[in-house]
């Protein structure tokens, strides 16, 4: 959504509208139960009373799990929890993290001015070495998170992995970026919009392309940045032939990423047709 310049940052305003557009395009039948993830961004009390009263609506269930800052009142909660309390955290693939723990401090924190429901969860990590922390973690040595949610159920470790997989987020923004966000064409506004509507769509293509046809013997293109993508298999130097009434795409044996690409149509052509 291309804005002016003077438009304020980080509007409740603009979430709820970038959400209500996106909670549209989704089917109805699959409207029934929606999980919202947001960064820091996301933790404001318009945003989430607005939350809370979509999960009102007949028929649905909305759950969400945005950043939580670290204020000094966390901050406080957390020097409150026994040690005994931190339980292990895991990662994305439900492994344990030898690193880190998560241990929720709702019952520490004043959380009456925010959604009845709403839960804290904080996450403690070793940082890398050369990471830079503040006093309060330079005190301890452990690097602290925190999320928000309203989802009742289901262990620590498991509400706050699932937040961190929020993170796939970031891959598609640098992707677009390198697809043309990055850059504006134009002084103009109604340009840019138009250009910002073309990025998205190659976006949204690349993207998909990634999800079902760079798989099994295309997985070789799966972890290639847009550069790396356009080289390798959008710029191919092929032929576009025409025999027995049939199109083929003669693509040079000493191309080397051949057999993936030769892959990637498989993958396309074997997608079923819509119903």
């Amino acid at each position: 959504m291309l804005r002016t310049g003077k438009a304020g940052s980080n509007t409740a305003t603009d979430h709820i509208r970038v959400l209500t557009d996106a909670i549209a395009q989704i089917p109805a039948v699959h409207r029934k139960a929606l999980l919202i993830r947001a960064d820091g961004a996301g933790a404001s009390h318009k945003l989430l009373d607005w939350l809370t009263e979509q999960g009102k609506i007949r028929g649905r269930r909305v759950e969400y799990s945005v950043g939580y800052a670290i204020t000094e009142t966390v901050r406080e909660a957390i020097k409150l929890v026994p040690k005994h309390v931190w339980t292990p955290a895991t990662d994305a693939d439900g492994g344990i993290r030898e690193v880190g723990d998560v241990a929720e401090l709702t019952g520490l924190l004043d959380l009456s001015s925010w959604p009845e429901g709403m839960r804290v969860i904080v996450r403690r990590e070793r940082p890398h070495p050369g990471a830079q922390l503040c006093l309060f973690e330079e005190a301890d040595g452990w690097r602290y998170q925190a999320i928000a949610t309203n989802t009742s159920t289901g262990q620590l470790a498991f509400l706050e992995a699932r937040h961190r997989a929020h993170a796939r987020v970031e891959d598609r923004i640098r992707h677009a970026k390198d697809t043309g966000l990055g850059r504006f064409p134009s002084r103009e506004f109604a340009i840019n919009q138009a250009w910002l509507m073309a990025t998205a769509l190659a976006a949204d293509l690349t993207a998909w392309t990634r999800l079902l046809a760079l798989t099994g013997d295309a997985a070789a293109l799966a972890a290639c940045e847009p550069k790396a993508l356009r080289y390798r298999f959008l710029h191919l130097p092929a032929r576009h032939t025409h025999s027995a009434r049939r199109r083929r795409l003669r693509i040079p044996d000493s191309w080397p990423w051949a057999a993936a690409i030769v892959a990637v149509f498989a993958n396309i052509a074997a997608i079923p047709q819509p119903a």
